[in-house]
């Protein structure tokens, strides 16, 4: 038996044997909150391995089923199918007392979610289990991480793609061939809390218009009221709030939910006010107007100044980037920084000789001796001898690991933070020998070095076993060995500050643009990530646009939050269907608590354009010591065409204080 068999034994992984349900879903469109399940099946297996369960079904949405040509399913088929109500009962039993299984495991959950609250039910599950964050850590030699690529790549038959029953069977057939492999590198299993959601949260709500005006600050006393203006309301008020709200948004002002620096007036009757709204105006200095006041310049707006529109042309849409040759060149990453950014410096200029400059460990007390950033050697210049190669970074302080990441990207290489198939080297600094992972490099042939071996990395080592490194070990399948020239091209490495352009191909064509967070699993930190859609004044829309974990998508839908795993998150962008007021979308991960980025050491940040592609950009930030809150990545226009950069900028204070910075106001 091979480990990337399909077989159902895995009875000896026991720390990964529990109860499965694994669940796939054909929907009518791709946002929960809105659109259906059409069909849906569910294939339970038990610890070992072994099937338990199997049911599948059509269902009635009683809506358009969207886009047939995907999922085949006409509303002539779907006549007569059950309501999701009527199957609710059913799919619940077996979901009960076991993890849920899927492959992009938040899209499926969420639609079930929505069906179950629909129902006035809730959905049954405590935890899942997403198979494509898992075979993210994994990272076998696949194309992509699509569900049929990874059937091809683990040996799993597929007859009919986008029908929910077959879907499900060769997910088990991935599942199982993921998780033994999985267990060859030790790797935690992402498995993702899943607390009880109810109808209220699930509410369809409409998408919000965003204000067509840029601010123009605050309101001066007395004085006009002009379109853009951010205008907040508290306390009670003689006209109806809806009336109040409907009013200023006919007049073209941008009504808020919350007070920040960026707010022009606060409208309320009470000016002595506790309210948390009233409080802010008044540290903030933002102007109150009475209601009769506010009322009465409603009725002479000012004109106020459209936001900029985006370029005429293709390359407004934004989309999937043409990654022609990317993986051999550094040629389309800039270093310039855009003029609108409030992020990362510059990188420091790349050294004028093309020698490659001496590596040394720093301690801990030299942490100032650690450069920021660093531009890549130039892709004219030979000296890079880890070109194509993944080194792994065991032990040392964090300032040392972080010195020694960006020398492995200087010489051409990628910095891994987690232990994966694509990993061909490792370097042992002082510390590392206690590092679990180190007793799992003879088994998988992975060459171990010392400190100094990044002064002179040499000619590619040959891995135990004479395969070439990053290979299969003895322990994989012997009678498919995995060849260089099969693997896939590796994604640009950016240094911090690394910026690349994104080709824009058809609106109605480009995906949603994935970036996606890892780092090492943690014990005494909580990471959220979260994401900011800016407008050119460098300010939120509206509150909405403030995207994290308790508002995990915005009105529009066009970028949300999903939660891959305890240390893995993603912002997903639809940069074709952003609105022109939106110029750049701000993607940072603070810390809960007291712990800093110091203690959770490398963030691994990777551009993905769509769910299980193969990723254009990947980046490995290190704050240095004491950062809470830091800024990892940005999507922004430059003239016509989006770009991507890595960002990599530390901040001491919390997210309440960048939040306000963009102007949101968020409880401490």
């Amino acid at each position: 038996m091979t480990l990337s068999s399909p077989s159902r034994d895995v009875s000896g992984l026991r720390d990964y044997a529990f109860d499965w349900a694994l669940v796939d879903v054909e929907t009518s469109g791709v946002i929960a909150r809105r659109d259906r399940v059409l069909s849906v099946a569910v294939v339970t297996i038990g610890p070992d391995g072994e099937q338990t369960g199997e049911f599948s079904t059509l269902l009635n949405p009683g809506c358009d089923p969207g886009p047939v040509h995907v999922h085949g399913l006409t509303a002539e088929r779907l006549l007569g199918a059950p309501t999701f109500e009527q199957v609710a009962g059913r799919i619940g039993a077996l979901l009960q007392d076991r993890v849920l299984v899927a492959h992009n495991a938040q899209f499926d959950y969420d639609f079930l979610a929505h069906e179950f609250a629909r129902a006035r039910l809730y959905l049954p599950v405590s935890r899942r289990l997403c198979t494509l964050a898992l075979n993210r850590q994994v990272d076998p030699p696949a194309p992509d991480m699509n569900l049929g690529t990874l059937a091809a790549h683990y040996g799993v038959e597929q007859t009919r793609a986008h029908d929910a029953l077959d879907d499900t069977r060769v997910l088990a057939g991935i599942l199982r061939a993921t998780l033994r492999e999985a267990a060859r590198l030790d790797l935690p299993l992402p498995l993702v809390a899943c607390p009880p959601r109810q109808d209220v949260q699930f509410a369809p709500q409409p998408p919000k218009t965003p204000c067509a005006y840029r601010n123009p600050g605050q309101a001066e006393a007395d004085g006009p009221l002009v379109q853009g203006m951010k205008i907040a309301i508290t306390g009670e008020t003689a006209t109806s709030r809806a009336e109040l709200v409907a009013r200023s948004v006919a007049a073209g002002l941008n009504v808020m939910s919350s007070v920040s620096r960026h707010t022009s007036a606060l409208v309320t009757n009470e000016a002595g006010s506790a309210s948390a709204k009233a409080r802010r105006a008044a540290a903030e200095g933002v102007p109150v107007i009475d209601e009769h006041t506010f009322l009465r310049l409603l009725g002479d707006v000012r004109a106020g100044t459209p936001h900029r529109g985006a370029a005429e042309g293709a390359g407004a849409s934004g989309g999937v980037a043409s990654v022609s040759g990317a993986a051999a060149s550094v040629s389309r990453v800039a270093a310039a920084v855009p003029g609108n950014a409030v992020a990362a410096p510059a990188p420091m200029a790349a050294p004028a000789s093309t020698a490659v400059p001496a590596f040394t460990a720093v301690p801990s007390t030299q942490v100032a001796a650690v450069p920021a950033a660093r531009q890549p050697i130039p892709a004219t210049t030979t000296v890079r001898p880890l070109a194509g190669r993944r080194v792994l970074i065991l032990g040392g302080t964090h300032p040392a690991a972080a010195a020694a990441r960006t020398r492995v990207v200087e010489l051409g290489g990628s910095a891994a933070i987690n232990l994966s198939r694509t990993v061909t080297d490792a370097v042992l600094l002082p510390g590392g020998e206690a590092d679990r992972r180190l007793r799992r490099m003879p088994e998988l042939g992975l060459p171990v070095h010392d400190e100094h071996w990044l002064n002179a990395p040499g000619t590619p080592p040959r891995a135990a076993s004479g395969a070439a490194p990053g290979a299969a070990s003895p322990a994989t399948d012997s009678s498919s060995p995995e060849r260089e020239a099969d693997r896939p091209p590796s994604p640009l490495v950016l240094p911090r500050g690394g910026v690349v352009d994104l080709a824009a191909p058809q609106r109605d064509a480009a995906p949603p643009w994935h970036i996606t967070a890892a780092w090492e699993p943690q014990e005494a930190a909580d990471i959220d990530v979260v994401a900011f859609v800016l407008d050119e004044d460098e300010q939120v829309t509206f509150d909405e646009d403030f995207v994290f974990y308790g508002v995990p998508e915005n009105p529009a839908g066009t970028v949300r939050l999903l939660t891959d795993g305890p240390a893995e998150q993603t912002i997903a962008v639809d940069l074709a269907s952003l609105p022109p007021a939106s110029r750049r979308v701000a993607v940072a991960a603070a810390i809960d608590g007291e712990a800093t980025f110091g203690d959770v050491g490398a963030v691994q940040v990777t551009a993905v354009p769509g769910t299980g592609a193969a990723p254009l950009a990947r980046a490995t930030l290190d704050a240095a010591t004491t950062e809470r809150t830091l800024l990892l990545a940005e999507f922004y226009r430059r003239g016509p065409v989006w770009r991507f950069r890595a960002v990599g900028q530390g901040y001491n204070d919390g997210l309440a204080n960048l939040a306000r910075g963009y102007g949101v106001d968020i409880a401490d």
